[in-house]
Parts: structure tokens; C-alpha cells; sequence
């Protein structure tokens, strides 16, 4: 974050989601890869990204939910603000959009990560039932997923007493 917001010649906000934002909220020691999306991009930043990469050994996409299921209306507001470097601003992604994004995904370390959200009221059930219903009808322009299997995991997640 620092080297970022020291390269940044213009204001812009940096959103980290997946691994990253489970090792600064501490329920992950480490991540493999730095997933972030740029809005507005902090013009200058893409200089410092393959240099970043190499010096800390690790990967660097910029992937985010909204590059797998449609984008939660509000997202930006819901994002948390974790530090402001430089010109630059920095959040977790909506914590909303990474559970379902994980969900829909499912991997083992997903199901863990949604766990830790719920354990940590990062996310409410109900109101996760009531997102997924909100970008339900535009995951036709998704034909990779499986609506009716996003739908029972998300169901199953959401019920009470349930992780």
C-alpha cells in the first residue's frame, strides 16, 4: 500500500479482495496471490505493480466479484476502508459480493472464508439471501454458472446455525 500510494500521481481507491483481505482481517496467515480492483484507477500505478510483484514474490490480478457475478448495487459504500496512502485510498472489497462470489465458486478455502465473514458478522444471512435474490435474475449473462446450484448454496449458507 505504501509503494502504491508513493507512485500514484492521481487520486484513485485500490479494492483488495479474496486472500488479502482475509490476512489483514486475520483469519488467514498468508495468501498466494493479491487480488484488486481499481475505481478509479490511481493513474501511475501500474508502473510500481511488476516491480511490487517481483520484490514480494507473489501475484498480482486485478480480479474482483464483479468479474464473476453480476456487481451488488451499492457495493462501493459497503466497501471498508482500511487506509489511505499518498494519494490513494484503500478497502476491502463489499464483504457482500466476496461471500457470494464465493460462494458461487465454492473451493474449500472459500467455504472457510465465508465462515470467517458469518463468525465475524461481516456479512448477515438474511441480508446475503436477499443480495444473491437481487442479481439472481442477471446471472443469465453468466452462462458459466449453475444458477439453481448457486441458489441451494447460497440457501444452505443463509440458513441459521449454519456456516
Amino acid at each position: 500500500m505504501d509503494e502504491i500510494g508513493r507512485v500514484a500521481r492521481e487520486p484513485g481507491c485500490v479494492y483488495f479482495t479474496g486472500g488479502v483481505t482475509a490476512v489483514l482481517l486475520g483469519w488467514r496467515e498468508m495468501t498466494v496471490d493479491v487480488d484488486l480492483k481499481l475505481e478509479p484507477e490511481p493513474l501511475g500505478i501500474f508502473d510500481a505493480l511488476p516491480r511490487l510483484k517481483e520484490e514480494l514474490e507473489i501475484n498480482i490480478e486485478l480480479a474482483a466479484p464483479d468479474d464473476f457475478i453480476p456487481a451488488l448495487d451499492g457495493w462501493q459504500g459497503r466497501s471498508q476502508f482500511i487506509a489511505r496512502h499518498g494519494k490513494v485510498d484503500f478497502f476491502h472489497y463489499d464483504f457482500y459480493a466476496q461471500a457470494l462470489a464465493k460462494i458461487e465458486r465454492w473451493h474449500a478455502r472459500d467455504r472457510g472464508d465465508v465462515g470467517a465473514m458469518l463468525a465475524g458478522g461481516l456479512v448477515e444471512r438474511g441480508r446475503l439471501r436477499e443480495f444473491f435474490n437481487a442479481i439472481a435474475p442477471r446471472l443469465v449473462r453468466y452462462p458459466a454458472i449453475d444458477v439453481e446450484m448457486f441458489r441451494r448454496r447460497v440457501e444452505s449458507v443463509t440458513q441459521e446455525g449454519r456456516g
